[in-house]
């Protein structure tokens, strides 16, 4: 993606110019982001993913001055009418199921994909909504069908009301509202508090980001790397051979200190543990998130990675759906295309050594690319 070139995704702005100046600072609406946008998923597409296993999906209704939650899956008897007013359906990651959403939330590709996280469909009645609420990152919020009203401010009361089982603002504060319509997209940074009313029937697209917490990164990195230098066939046990006789036993030995404090230093010494396990962590699959194998068939024109595939690399190695390789050369430069645009082409594939290939092969028997040429369809 040219980051210079700007676009009407952004109003005109490139997407240097965009990063530079509002991500993670101020809000920006954008009127006729995409023109002329017809949603690639309609509204019984949608009921019919909520009823899906495996598809996370939640329903909200207001009741008088409250808010009633319920998780998925929903057979579409369950859903209320679509006279009812005040209903919403939120379905989680629908780029995981359609390759016209994944081909929409690629546009975003100008935010690494170490933070982009999924699309969320939200559906709503006439008056519907999730209250008043702020995220903790950043969102961007395409109206794909009907009319919503958004309501947005800075809002320094972040108190949550304690009587409903939604993270609602306990008192609202908007600085700004707008109407948006079917193309109109708004930008918010985390923490902006909004409320978004349908009038009428409507559907608004979430682009959202993954924003990792530090203690839980920490934990994860450290599972990782922990459970890689325990792979070895002997394993190092803890030995005292010098201890005397206590007359504390609760106390723990400083020598027990000292062991666990190797373990660690010894766990993170080892070069690149540490870039191998971010690598695999951030390329995991969700749990929610299957494969399905097929014929590998004749690569010639070329492969393309499934929409559910997780591709990112750093300077040594290429991640894939949780696994890592050590990447160096011409098959690096290829395996980086590859994740950056997501397909390569016969003239790349012809510049592929044996290996490379087998590879590429291999990832297409477990269903993480597809031999084919890149499907070009836009949203």
């Amino acid at each position: 993606m040219d980051t210079q070139h700007p676009l009407p995704l952004l109003g005109g702005m490139s997407p240097a110019q965009f990063m530079r100046r509002h991500w993670q600072k101020k809000p920006l609406l954008v009127r006729q982001a995409v023109a002329g946008f017809a949603p690639p998923v309609l509204r019984a597409d949608l009921f019919a993913l909520a009823g899906q296993e495996g598809v996370e999906s939640r329903l909200v209704q207001q009741v008088n001055d409250g808010w009633k939650l319920r998780h998925g899956p929903f057979p579409r008897r369950s859903l209320p009418g679509l006279q009812q007013p005040r209903w919403t359906l939120l379905v989680q990651g629908v780029d995981l199921h359609n390759d016209r959403i994944h081909a929409l939330m690629n546009q975003f590709r100008f935010v690494p994909d170490a933070r982009l996280d999924d699309l969320m469909i939200s559906y709503a009645t006439d008056g519907g909504g999730v209250g008043p609420h702020f995220d903790s990152y950043d969102v961007f919020l395409l109206q794909a069908h009907g009319r919503r009203r958004w309501r947005i401010g800075r809002q320094k009361d972040k108190r949550l009301r304690g009587d409903i089982p939604l993270k609602v603002l306990a008192h609202f504060e908007p600085e700004q509202e707008f109407v948006l319509e079917p193309g109109d997209m708004l930008y918010l940074p985390p923490g902006y508090a909004h409320d978004g009313i349908a009038e009428g029937e409507c559907m608004t697209y979430s682009i959202g980001f993954k924003v990792p917490a530090r203690a839980e990164l920490a934990r994860e990195l450290l599972l990782r790397v922990a459970e890689e230098e325990g792979d070895d066939d002997v394993p190092v046990l803890y030995r005292d051979a010098g201890q005397e006789a206590v007359e504390q036993p609760a106390a723990i030995p400083e020598q027990l200190h000292e062991f666990a404090r190797d373990a660690l230093e010894r766990a993170l010494r080892e070069p690149l543990a540490l870039q191998r396990a971010l690598g695999e962590y951030l390329t995991e699959p969700k749990p929610s998130v299957w494969f399905e194998p097929q014929d590998v068939g004749v690569m010639l024109e070329g492969v393309v990675l499934d929409r559910r595939t997780r591709m990112m690399y750093d300077a040594q190695h290429v991640f894939i759906n949780g696994d890592s390789y050590r990447a160096a050369g011409r098959d690096a430069t290829l395996m980086r295309r590859l994740a950056d645009q997501r397909w390569l082409g016969s003239r790349e594939l012809a510049r592929a050594s044996d290996e490379a290939l087998e590879l590429l092969s291999s990832w297409c028997d477990a269903g993480w690319a597809h031999a084919g040429v890149y499907p070009r369809e836009t949203p």
